[in-house]
């Protein structure tokens, strides 16, 4: 498949010019009528066939395998959850916490990397945000913000200025001071590849429905098998055991553990049919696309870019007089982007379905 096939095959873009991958990605055919198909076949056929329980189970292996590959991961390192924010919340509610304990957090979070810590404060957990400047973490501040702190959590890609922090060498100044790293992880699957394994942390929180282009609903959870097998899940299911029915159920080895109970196994195949896409484009093309437009973009915006100059990720933050007003005016004239609570700016996301004229006609607007 080609960029210029895939356009054509999500139906949005005939109504728009879409700069908000960041957020959500318009929905292609492709992955849609893979959605809609296993749906019916999975409401219509399958419960005098393989039983709706038996299509449903087959999925989640086929899915867990299919991701554990794209991401670089073990399948049993990886649990089928509904978004970025289940997964990060599921990882926060399963530590053995204990009062005085210490989380870390850098600035840059959004809020599914923050809620679940504003929570954690009624059992006697304590957050430091770790300041940084302009989406840059500095390491000396964090090698001291992680001494004596039981987690740090922080994003591969920043949402708000789209620098891709170095994980691995977080990951070892954390591991150094025993730290765990929880690491949002949802920017970068599907516009750059990834390898969960080699950046070392304990766990990744992701999902389909951002850079992948796969549907809502279909999320996942990185957890490192060694780690997992000490944890116990605050939420606990029948896809959470190996044996339901025996007096004393183990859990199930690794990541699966996380897993709960019944859920639609149809956003799954969506996702499963959003690696196939990507794949077939390739990220050679995608990521060269990315990077020849966002160096445009930013270009064209001169003085006004937030992000760094050079090619980091898909996601370009600049200055506006009045955000709020700028994106609505955008949006009135057919292109389409968000606003930034902190910095307060408009920010703008590329990805392989973008074209040079998008581009062009997102900075004569502006």
């Amino acid at each position: 498949m080609t960029p210029e096939e895939l356009r054509a095959d999500i139906p949005v873009l005939d109504e728009g010019i879409y700069f908000n991958t960041g957020a959500s990605s318009p929905a292609s055919r492709r992955v849609m009528d893979a959605v809609t198909d296993f749906a019916e076949y999975h409401e219509f056929e399958a419960p005098i066939g393989e039983g709706a329980y038996g299509a449903a189970f087959r999925v989640f292996d086929e899915t867990r395998a299919k991701l554990a590959d794209f991401v670089g991961a073990e399948e049993e390192e990886i649990a089928l959850t509904e978004s970025t924010a289940d997964g990060l919340s599921r990882v926060a509610a399963a530590v053995d916490w204990e009062e005085g304990d210490r989380v870390v957090r850098t600035d840059l979070e959004h809020s599914a990397g923050v809620l679940p810590w504003w929570n954690l404060e009624r059992r006697g957990v304590e957050t430091e945000i770790l300041e940084t400047r302009g989406g840059r973490l500095d390491m000396d501040d964090l090698k001291a913000a992680v001494e004596d702190a039981r987690l740090l959590c922080l994003s591969s890609i920043t949402w708000n200025y789209g620098t891709e922090l170095p994980v691995p060498e977080i990951v070892n100044v954390a591991h150094d001071a025993d730290t765990l790293v929880l690491v949002d992880g949802v920017q970068s699957p599907g516009q750059t590849p990834v390898d969960f394994s080699a950046w070392g942390a304990d766990f990744v929180a992701g999902a389909s429905h951002k850079w992948m282009m796969g549907p809502w609903g279909a999320g996942f959870l990185y957890v490192d098998r060694d780690v997992a097998e000490g944890m116990a899940p605050a939420q606990v299911g029948y896809r959470s055991v190996v044996d339901t029915s025996a007096e004393r159920p183990e859990f199930k080895p690794g990541a699966m553990r996380f897993e709960v109970g019944t859920t639609s196994p149809a956003p799954y195949v969506g996702l499963q049919e959003s690696i196939d896409l990507i794949e077939d484009i390739g990220f050679d093309t995608v990521t060269a696309r990315i990077e020849r437009l966002t160096d445009r973009l930013k270009a064209g915006l001169g003085d006004r870019l937030l992000s760094p100059r050079e090619y980091e990720s898909g996601l370009v933050t600049f200055t506006a007089d009045d955000p709020e007003a700028t994106v609505e005016r955008l949006a009135d004239e057919g292109v389409h982007l968000r606003t930034l609570p902190s910095p307060d700016a408009v920010r703008a996301s590329v990805h392989v379905f973008n074209t040079e004229a998008d581009v062009d006609a997102l900075l004569d607007a502006l």
